[in-house]
C-alpha cells in the first residue's frame, strides 16, 4: 500500500515557477512508477508527466515539454514536479499518482495508476 501527499501548490504570476512535492509512504515506493496529472475546472483529468521507478526515464505531455521537469528521490520517498514559465492555462489541481511497475515504459493513462494523492491547487494569474 502506498499513500501519497502533495504539497507546494499556490498562487503564482504568469511566467513564474513552482515546485510541487509528493511525499509517499510505504517501503515499496521505489518499485513504483509515478506520474503527475492535473484537472482544471470543468475539464477531465489529464496527464502531465511521468517517470519510471528509477527516475531515469521520463515522459511529458506536449503542454509540459520544455517547461516542467519530473524527478524523484527514492531515499526520501518523494517525487517532484518543477514547473517553470507558468501560464494561466496551467491553473488546475495537480495530482500525484503511482503504479507498481519496474518496466522502462511509461503510462499516460490515469486508469493504470493504483494510488493517488488528494491534490494540490496551482493558480496562475495573468
Amino acid at each position: 500500500q502506498v499513500q501519497l501527499v502533495e504539497s507546494g501548490g499556490g498562487l503564482v504570476q504568469a511566467g513564474g515557477s513552482l515546485r510541487l512535492s509528493c511525499a509517499a509512504s510505504g517501503r515499496t515506493f521505489s518499485s513504483h512508477a509515478v506520474a503527475w496529472f492535473r484537472q482544471a475546472p470543468g475539464k477531465e483529468r489529464e496527464f502531465v508527466a511521468a517517470c519510471t521507478w528509477s527516475g531515469f526515464d521520463t515522459y511529458y505531455a506536449d503542454s509540459a515539454t520544455g517547461r516542467f521537469a519530473i524527478s524523484r528521490d527514492n531515499a526520501k520517498n518523494t517525487v517532484y514536479l518543477q514547473m517553470n514559465s507558468l501560464n494561466p492555462e496551467d491553473t488546475a489541481v495537480y495530482y500525484c499518482a503511482a503504479r507498481r511497475s519496474l518496466a522502462t515504459s511509461l503510462s499516460t493513462d490515469l486508469k493504470t495508476y493504483e494510488y493517488w494523492g488528494q491534490g494540490t491547487q496551482v493558480t496562475v494569474s495573468s
